[in-house]
């Protein structure tokens, strides 16, 4: 789809840009891009490259370049439908270190000048009183102030850094030394009767901006609240509720919550750097249960946006997997889907497949460090985390080598291989590797939740190995309630596609996501992205307790999947690229399965298994212009010159010449005499002694031997036939035709060698692969190759000057220039991968190669299935991700109308409890359905898009009315719990 907004491509080419004269639009309509570039004189420039913001259309015509002249110097086309700004980026820097050096001094002094009190009166900023000493470092005001008026300023800004003027400069101060005290349990302002001071009226905060020692007092009236309650109510989170002193205000948790997600921040190194900013010179050294006060957060958030704070039943009743941010993408019958798919036909039920990746991460190790009862978690299991503790005699071996001083090795993970999120106790502690045991309780254990899906697709770097006693081990060592339903799933098996190329051919074959179908475009490889992310914590948790190490990396994990959820709309929105990739052979698949089934049922039809195509070949032309000659002689119309040699032999007998290095000089002097009589002017040419240039002989690329002028030898005469020579002097056009006749039957000859030896010699490499030898018969069918290459080279480069000649239109379209990366085997990627690779050219050339041998057609047998298979896979990517788009809003719907009701399933006792349970559901409803309706504003046209590219596509199953993203719910969810 069309971005609603220019931007740069994430590899920008190097293009030379005007600025065109009649362009209307301003720069703020423009996207820019900045790119470095470095001159022939090795200067670098700074290239700043302005994008229409709404380009429109999606073909850029570039206009005639007046201004400039001569060679691309950047080797790319010319491109005038952007705007560039040049500005050498060493005149930039220097232009700006030229404005910062003017202006440094008055920055530094508006630096020092801060340090002293500034204005001279030096009067306070709110009564007018002269000789006040205080001021406040984090008002917006730098004024002074007396002592009461600060204090009575700040009864609602309690954390703000003060400093008092004294001997001379600022000294750091605090309002509790100001007298100023801090009441709880009443509204701002009004002082409690009964105050209780804190533990040894001794109270720590800590915020954004450092770490205050503060005087607090908890309300102690008849009816006052726990102080951990009016703690809680001033957004301060305690470290424990017993006798408090330490608390963190909510901003300073919320901030770094965000900052270990971004940046991956430790808890220590945030702590002492807002500790550093209280005190800088480690004089007063401040500690402090910061630690603590964040796994308890982490908790305490996790449960709240889970729903639990309105759970009638508390959070006692919290189960397995319920703090989990699920994929809304993925199937979840009753809230995206129907409860059971029995109304759908079983060619369409692939569509609601689970797919799934596995694999195993051995940065996250964990040692020995304290043990689970000192440390039990906070989670109990409640989000990604499974305990793995099944009993067996593999984990309670002795420690070996690797696993020594480490209680888990790693993390096994499995998550959905398509959106790259984390499953439901889908992750676990691996105590000896990757052991079978470990990993089946962790997969089974994610894949209990979805005993109603049809199909699962299972994605895994040693499955080939791991599927085969897979079922035996299940049905041996797992619990029984983690047995699958063996006769209402299917259960497929694949490789990662990136990892497949190290597999036996065998496993290439049967485990291929791109031969597999109703699979998609799935390459299994999610997983391993997400594994980036994550490993940038694992130098802090392997030393952590290990409830503390699960909470966290449940943390983590949860934030994972919500920036998933956030970016699904832009995420999926490649289906326009999958729509243009399924069109890929899409033309020529059709034609050819129409001609198949046409003949099968009717073999009056032409055979499409027999060649349809009339083979070029030189010995058929010369027999066409052998009988064309005849003809024209009995008609009267011959222009032979020769009572022997027409000229069609004459041509046919030089092009012999060309290739016949050791034929006899006589021969070719004989040839001579009779070429003066149809091309006199060649006469002229040899007796001045005229070579052929290199523009003349071909491009120095184009793979054709060069003559050699001071040569003797027979093969290096120059021959001038007439298309060396057409462009230097008049030939007739009877030659000129004739010559083009057999150049192009050259060309098809030489092109059907290149594809014979290529062949050959890619069975002779496999062949060497198993057998160890083999090499020289490599070589010789190499050096035929190379021959037969230049042969068609030579052809080429004649037919190009013989079409200026001519006239001759469109032949370019078969007979491409040939380089070496064309001459590739069918099976060969090219460099590209599987699912888009495209054979080369030179097997797509009609009537190329007559070869009828078994290997050559067992190579087009398979290569026309691959064919098959990359369409198809691409079209179902597009019905995959239709069905996903229209997923991911009903999900959001069924969740917004969740937390609608929620917002009534808890009756609290106070009235002022309701309002919050009422007000928190109907955010996070707002949220879902904000999600929902932005989502479906960046999907509006898919279906439009859809209808219009692939009204036509066929494939083998069957396809009905799907699902559309725009229409209804299959089925009515208000009643799903």
């Amino acid at each position: 789809m069309a971005e609603t907004r220019g931007h740069p491509s994430k590899k920008p080419r190097l293009v030379r840009h005007l600025l065109p004269s009649t362009t209307a639009k301003t720069f703020s309509d423009k996207g820019h891009h900045r790119i470095f570039t470095v001159q022939p004189t090795g200067q670098i420039n700074l290239r700043t490259t302005y994008l229409d913001a709404t380009p429109a259309n999606d073909t850029l015509e570039p206009e005639p370049d007046a201004n400039i002249g001569g060679e691309d110097p950047w080797n790319e086309s010319q491109n005038n439908s952007f705007i560039i700004d040049t500005e050498p980026c060493n005149l930039t820097v220097a232009k700006e270190q030229r404005r910062w050096t003017a202006e440094c001094q008055s920055y530094l002094d508006e630096f020092i000048r801060l340090e002293g009190r500034g204005d001279a009166s030096h009067s306070c900023h709110n009564c007018g009183d002269l000789n006040a000493t205080f001021r406040c470092d984090d008002c917006f005001s730098v004024g002074l102030y007396y002592q009461s008026c600060l204090t009575h300023i700040h009864q609602n800004m309690p954390l703000h850094r003060l400093k008092n003027w004294d001997d001379g400069y600022f000294h750091p101060i605090t309002l509790k030394q100001l007298g100023l005290r801090i009441q709880l349990g009443h509204s701002a302002g009004q002082r409690c009767y009964n105050p209780k001071p804190a533990f040894d009226d001794d109270f720590t905060i800590i915020d954004v901006h450092g770490i205050h020692e503060v005087s607090l007092d908890f309300c102690n009236c008849e009816h006052a609240l726990p102080h951990y309650k009016q703690l809680l109510r001033a957004r301060w989170f305690l470290a424990t509720s017993t006798d408090p002193r330490t608390a963190a205000t909510f901003t300073v948790l919320e901030h770094f919550h965000l900052l270990s997600f971004e940046s991956k921040v430790l808890a220590f190194e945030f702590y002492h750097c807002i500790a550093r900013r209280s005190n800088n010179t480690g004089i007063k050294p401040i500690k402090v249960m910061f630690l603590r006060i964040m796994t308890e957060w982490h908790n305490i958030k996790a449960l709240k946006r889970a729903g639990h704070g309105h759970d009638p039943a508390g959070v006692d009743a919290t189960q397995e997997g319920e703090l989990v941010v699920l994929c809304p993408a993925c199937p979840h019958p009753g809230k995206n889907l129907a409860k059971t798919l029995e109304d759908v036909a079983p060619g369409n039920r692939w569509i609601y497949s689970l797919f799934l990746a596995i694999d195993a991460n051995f940065r996250l190790k964990h040692h020995l460090v304290s043990s689970d009862n000192r440390d039990p978690g906070l989670s109990q299991g409640w989000g990604y985390f499974k305990s793995t503790c099944v009993s067996h005699n593999a984990v309670n071996m002795a420690d070996t080598k690797v696993s020594k001083g480490l209680a888990a090795t790693g993390v096994g993970t499995v998550v959905c291989a398509r959106h790259d999120m984390r499953l439901v106790n889908g992750v676990g502690d691996l105590q000896k590797g990757e052991r079978y045991l470990n990993m089946d309780y962790i997969v089974f254990s994610a894949l209990s939740r979805f005993s109603s899906i049809p199909t699962i697709n299972f994605s895994y770097d040693i499955t080939c190995q791991w599927h085969k006693k897979l079922w035996h081990q299940v049905s041996t060592f797992l619990p029984l309630w983690l047995h699958p339903n063996n006769s209402g799933q299917q259960y497929r098996f694949f490789v990662l596609k990136f990892h497949l190329a190290v597999h036996i051919t065998a496993c290439q074959t049967a485990f291929s996501f791109n031969w597999s179908p109703n699979v998609g475009r799935t390459d299994g490889e999610a997983l391993e992205c997400g594994w980036a992310d994550i490993n940038r914590v694992a130098a802090s948790t392997k030393e952590m307790a290990p409830g503390t190490r699960q909470d966290l990396l449940d943390d983590h994990f949860g934030d994972w999947n919500w920036k998933k959820v956030m970016a699904l709309g832009r995420t999926l929105l490649h289906l326009e690229g999958s729509i243009k990739e399924s069109e890929l052979g899409a033309a020529l698949l059709a034609a050819w399965r129409e001609e198949v089934v046409a003949w099968e049922n009717d073999h009056t039809k032409p055979n499409p298994f027999n060649s349809q195509s009339r083979e070029m070949t030189q010995a058929a032309v010369r027999l066409a212009l052998v009988q064309q000659d005849a003809k024209d002689l009995e008609e009267g119309s011959s222009i032979s010159l020769h009572s022997e040699v027409t000229p069609s032999i004459l041509i046919s007998t030089g092009l012999d010449l060309e290739n016949a290095h050791n034929s006899l000089q006589r021969r070719i002097d004989s040839w001579i005499e009779i070429q003066v009589l149809y091309t006199p002017s060649v006469s002229h040419l040899r007796a001045t002694g005229h070579s052929l240039s290199l523009e003349d002989a071909g491009d120095k690329d184009s793979g054709c031997p060069k003559p050699k002028a001071d040569s003797v030898k027979p093969e290096d005469i120059p021959l001038f036939p007439p298309s060396d020579i057409c462009t230097l002097t008049m030939c007739d056009v009877k030659l000129l035709e004739v010559e083009w006749s057999l150049r192009f039957a050259q060309a098809n000859d030489a092109l059907d060698e290149c594809c014979s030896h290529i062949h050959l010699c890619h069975q002779l490499l496999r062949f060497k692969a198993h057998n160890l030898r083999g090499q020289k018969s490599i070589h010789a069918v190499e050096h035929r190759l190379i021959l037969s290459h230049e042969k068609y080279s030579c052809a080429r480069q004649s037919l190009v000057h013989l079409s200026r000649c001519l006239d001759r239109v469109g032949w370019e379209r078969k007979m491409q220039p040939l380089k070496k990366s064309n001459l590739r085997p069918m099976g060969d990627f090219g460099g590209r991968t599987q699912g888009m690779a495209i054979m080369s050219w030179i097997w797509l050339t009609s009537g190329i190669s007559a070869d009828d041998s078994d290997g050559l057609q067992d190579a087009l047998h398979i290569e026309w299935c691959k064919t098959r298979a990359r369409h198809n896979r691409w079209f179902e990517e597009i019905r995959l991700l239709l069905e996903e788009m229209r997923r991911i809003l009903e999900f959001l719907t069924w969740q917004a109308k969740w937390w609608d009701e929620r917002a009534t399933s808890r009756v609290p006792e106070r009235s002022e409890d309701a309002e919050g349970l009422a007000a928190y559901a109907k955010r996070q409803a707002a949220i879902c359905r904000s999600l929902s309706a932005r989502f479906r504003a960046l999907w509006h046209g898919v279906t439009a898009l859809v209808s219009a590219n692939l009204d036509d596509t066929e494939v083998d199953t069957p396809v009905e009315e799907g699902p559309s993203i725009d229409a209804p719910p299959q089925e009515d969810l208000d009643d799903v719990d």
